[in-house]
């Protein structure tokens, strides 16, 4: 049954990518309300001229607010030189080469551990821990496949729109437990407001919501909540301080960072609509009360 879901999943995804694909824009608000119909069970409808919830403000602000300063922050490449001027390069992951196609990439001058993402996408990396052991024609297959997607299509991130497709590879990040400690800033209308740890990263991924005190909140969006209470990091006044300077000029933004066993603290990436504004709140009260922190822009 699940493989049945996923299989109509995916085809819905690939029509309205395909739709959107050739659909003048005008008709992107149109096809945006079917979309946000079809994924929530035709229970819910998109209200783009008066928006109140999380989502409905997402939405609105794909469609509406999809501005210069965004696309140039989608980019994973062009993001790490505006975030070197705005908080210093120590923050950045070492980037260890950039490349127009996969035949460019030489592999043997990467080290034995390295990240590819694609510079135009969200979603779109591999994680080598062993060059050695490396599919090679997987990863070819997978470089051409991010290359020929244009994800603003997906669901109108259209921020994504114009994001030239580069390959980057950057240093593998390493603690001595190999779990990363992610820690996503939410942030509305230029100030942080919440933080979510990302837990078991590379088993079931689980999540827990913090404020800026660090109290545990009653929410939680996507995946399980995570049960087990997560020490207050020795730098959140450093976290919450770099968080503010890379947001304050937005009505909503993500700003995510790792943190390592050395608690230094490395910037990740900037998302502007998170899971595409179809968060799935729990409880869902929290779509509208979120949604009344986001001012959105006149």
């Amino acid at each position: 049954m699940l493989c049945i879901k996923k299989r109509l999943s995916n085809c819905i995804s690939i029509l309205f990518y395909r739709v959107n694909y050739v659909l003048p824009s005008r008709f992107y608000p149109f096809s945006l309300k079917i979309l946000y119909s079809v994924m929530w069970k035709f229970q819910k409808k998109l209200n783009l001229k008066n928006p109140k919830t999380f989502n409905e403000k997402i939405q609105w602000l794909k469609l509406y607010d999809s501005t210069p300063i965004k696309a140039l922050l989608a980019d994973k490449y062009n993001v790490r030189v505006w975030v070197e001027k705005k908080i210093g390069h120590k923050y950045l992951v070492p980037l260890l080469g950039i490349w127009d196609r996969f035949e460019d990439i030489d592999f043997n001058l990467l080290p034995n551990r390295f990240v590819l993402k694609a510079t135009h996408g969200s979603g779109m990396n591999i994680i080598v821990k062993d060059k050695a052991h490396l599919n090679m024609g997987y990863v070819k297959k997978e470089v051409r496949r991010w290359q020929k997607t244009n994800i603003a299509f997906w669901s109108l991130e259209l921020c994504y729109k114009d994001i030239k497709p580069q390959i980057i590879a950057e240093e593998f990040l390493e603690n001595q437990d190999e779990e990363l400690y992610d820690y996503k800033v939410w942030c509305f209308n230029g100030k942080p407001h919440y933080i979510a740890f990302m837990a078991e990263r590379y088993n079931k991924l689980k999540m827990v919501f913090y404020d800026l005190e660090w109290n545990r909140m009653p929410f939680v969006s996507g995946p399980q909540q995570y049960e087990q209470e997560i020490p207050k990091p020795d730098n959140l006044r450093e976290l919450l301080k770099i968080a503010g300077i890379l947001c304050q000029d937005f009505s909503h933004v993500r700003v995510d960072f790792y943190r390592l066993n050395d608690g230094s603290l490395k910037f990740g990436e900037m998302t502007f609509y998170p899971s595409g504004g179809f968060c799935r709140w729990r409880p869902p009260e929290w779509d509208e009360k979120l949604g009344a922190l986001i001012e959105l822009p006149k």
